[in-house]
């Protein structure tokens, strides 16, 4: 299992990072990336904490505390659209090793525009990017950017919808279970379940997930 999107304390979450690795460990985790909501109030010292936790949770060869790979990111939300690139560099030159932009799902009021300024400014993934319009899902394939299939209640109203623009535009998808408590972190077997209930063959849930080990830079198998 790997999961480009979760939550700790730092933001909205409920658990410490530590606390949320633990978890993750138990589920037989290989890579996870902690996404904390960040906006121009807190990116200052959000990314700069979660880069510390994850190289004392890394360690170094026999050192590594953990058996999973842990890396910093970023969630920015509900930013200005005219804002998003430049936020996005800033996640970067903070520290954080994947940057995700909280798309235009259907349960929160995002502006409109999110999506095409978060695949514009160059983001690694847009999180749960709801009724994204086909020509943002092209522009998205055509940068590299990902879509999420997500694991978020709200969120993933969209999941299929998402599914079959992928498969119309070329786009990659990746899978994000959006966790922020104990109840929310999934393991590979109940990922693979939310992917299929959107649509998505055994081969494209597997390439997914191919996907994700290559954004974590782990080896397919490892």
């Amino acid at each position: 299992m790997i999961d480009l999107h979760t939550h700790t304390l730092f933001s909205d979450g409920a658990l410490l990072p530590t606390e949320l690795v633990r978890r993750c460990e138990e589920k037989a985790f290989r890579g996870l990336v902690i996404t904390d909501h960040v906006d121009y109030s807190n990116i200052d010292f959000v990314i700069p904490r979660l880069v510390k936790i994850c190289k004392e949770l890394n360690g170094v060869g026999a050192r590594r505390a953990v058996p999973l790979r842990v890396k910093p990111g970023a969630e920015l939300t509900h930013i200005h659209p005219e804002r998003i690139p430049s936020m996005i560099r800033a996640a970067r030159r903070a520290g954080a090793f994947l940057v995700l932009v909280h798309g235009e799902t259907l349960v929160e009021p995002v502006l409109p525009g999110t999506n095409r300024a978060g695949i514009e400014g160059g983001a690694d993934v847009i999180a749960h990017p709801g009724l994204i319009s086909e020509g943002d899902a092209r522009l998205a394939a055509k940068k590299g950017v990902c879509l999420e299939i997500s694991g978020r209640k709200g969120h993933s109203y969209t999941n299929g919808y998402v599914a079959q623009i992928v498969r119309k535009t070329g786009a990659a998808l990746v899978f994000g279970s959006d966790a922020h408590e104990p109840g929310d972190i999934v393991d590979r077997e109940m990922a693979e379940k939310i992917c299929m209930g959107a649509g998505l063959s055994k081969d494209e849930v597997t390439r997914l997930f191919i996907k994700a080990e290559q954004l974590m830079n782990i080896a397919h198998g490892s």
